[in-house]
């Protein structure tokens, strides 16, 4: 009789520790269910406001290399930041694409940044060329040392660059050719700028 009326004692206990759960979970029930809605629902907004910035990123990005102009805000992504250097640089905007390099290097990762430099680089080094056919050799010295300037940054954030490491020792050969390049006496330069390429090696892709 002892053993029944323990037995039934532990049963009543467990009966109603679970009576006591079942009403815990139905007060909490609607509270949780509150609780997950609304995470759904801001996790849903995240992801929709993501994916709407990353179309209209990549929206701007394919403008930019089709050649149609797009305002690019310097807080924008490295990538877009990437185009818009590219997109300037190809029409001679220096000085406005070097902004945007400086944009690139506070928030792109290494090689990004290396290509940016490398970009606004081919820029100058392609106005020192078109300097030097039109004979105005005074005017090319700075472009060229410019241009040296963003390769040798371009190659200290990506030390395998080729492209970057080519189109460095073009310029670099461009001050052997021209010392006064460097001295910036403003002296009349002799070198014969269309054996200029006489010794490159090759066509490589790297250049301008």
């Amino acid at each position: 009789m002892r053993a029944n009326a323990r037995a039934d004692g532990e049963h009543g206990a467990i009966a109603t520790r679970f009576g006591a759960a079942r009403k815990i979970w139905r007060d909490w029930r609607s509270v949780l269910l509150i609780a997950l809605t609304l995470a759904s629902a801001a996790g849903a907004v995240v992801f929709s406001a993501r994916w709407r910035s990353a179309s209209e990123t990549n929206a701007s990005i394919d403008a930019l290399r089709a050649g149609r102009d797009a305002p690019v805000a310097l807080d924008a992504s490295p990538e877009l930041l990437l185009a818009r250097v590219a997109f300037l640089a190809e029409r001679d905007e220096i000085d406005r694409a070097r902004s945007v390099v400086e944009a690139l290097d506070e928030r792109g990762a290494d090689m990004l940044r290396a290509e940016g430099h490398y970009v606004l680089a081919n820029a100058l080094l392609r106005k020192a060329f078109d300097l030097i056919e039109r004979g105005a050799l005074d005017a090319a010295g700075p472009s060229v040392n410019l241009a040296k300037r963003e390769y040798r940054r371009a190659l200290q954030l990506a030390p395998h660059f080729w492209d970057a490491k080519f189109n460095f020792d073009v310029a670099a050969r461009l001050m052997r050719d021209f010392p006064e390049f460097e001295r910036q006496s403003g002296d009349e330069l002799q070198a014969d700028p269309r054996k200029l390429w006489t010794d490159a090696p090759g066509a490589p892709k790297g250049l301008p």
